[in-house]
């Protein structure tokens, strides 16, 4: 029977060559840089992003991968591996292809987003002040609130309807057509596009332009 004290043993050979660093002066590092990073995550995808669609499943998936983004990073920039790292960024934007549903190109910018700052602020080295990292910081959060609240103050979005009143898709029933649509879908509708026509079907496919900040059902961006 082996004796109880050897199963242990190759534990107790770890802990004594001491290949396990259980504290270092980086965890002051770590904790500073992830406050910063969550802060304006925050900032980023509560107050600008959700405030403006209304949308918490990609609260979930902002936060969980701005996180992780920033996790990996750090983990991979103290091993200091030029290979890994590549890799790993590669990595990182390559799950942007593992979904089922397609994302709108306006999701597809605010994930970048979240993915550049985490990267940012998890690689920034000991020549890079928090001072400096802060400019980076504000400058993204500024220039998204710049863009989404006063420049472009009105979102356009559009839907795709199949139309089955063929006999109103031509020019000069356009405002006819248009009409019809607004007492269908209770918006108001900016512009029509004709698109794909099924004459078999007697069907259409109909593009209609509005501002969701104005609409009361623009929680759902599907076009």
């Amino acid at each position: 029977m082996i004796p109880f004290n050897l199963f242990f043993l190759p534990l107790k050979k770890v802990i004594d060559t001491e290949q396990i660093t259980w504290f270092s002066d980086d965890f002051y590092v770590l904790v500073l840089r992830l406050l910063i990073n969550l802060v304006f995550l925050t900032i980023i995808i509560r107050f600008l992003y959700y405030s403006r669609t209304k949308r918490k499943d990609y609260l979930f998936t902002y936060y969980l991968i701005g996180t992780i983004t920033f996790f990996l990073c750090f983990g991979l920039k103290k091993l200091d591996i030029d290979t890994g790292m590549g890799l790993g960024l590669f990595a990182i934007f390559g799950i942007i292809r593992y979904r089922t549903d397609a994302i709108e190109i306006k999701e597809m910018t605010y994930l970048f987003l979240i993915i550049g700052v985490s990267v940012v602020n998890a690689l920034a080295s000991n020549q890079v002040s928090i001072s400096e990292v802060a400019v980076i910081n504000f400058t993204v959060v500024i220039m998204t609130f710049v863009l989404e609240y006063l420049w472009l103050m009105k979102h356009e979005t559009r839907k795709t309807i199949n139309y089955e009143r063929i006999d109103l898709i031509t020019p000069d029933k356009h405002e006819e057509m248009k009409a019809d649509l607004e007492k269908r879908t209770g918006l108001v509708i900016n512009r029509v596009e004709v698109g794909k026509i099924d004459f078999l079907n007697d069907t259409a496919q109909v593009r209609i332009f509005y501002y969701a900040n104005e609409q009361e059902l623009s929680d759902y961006h599907v076009s």
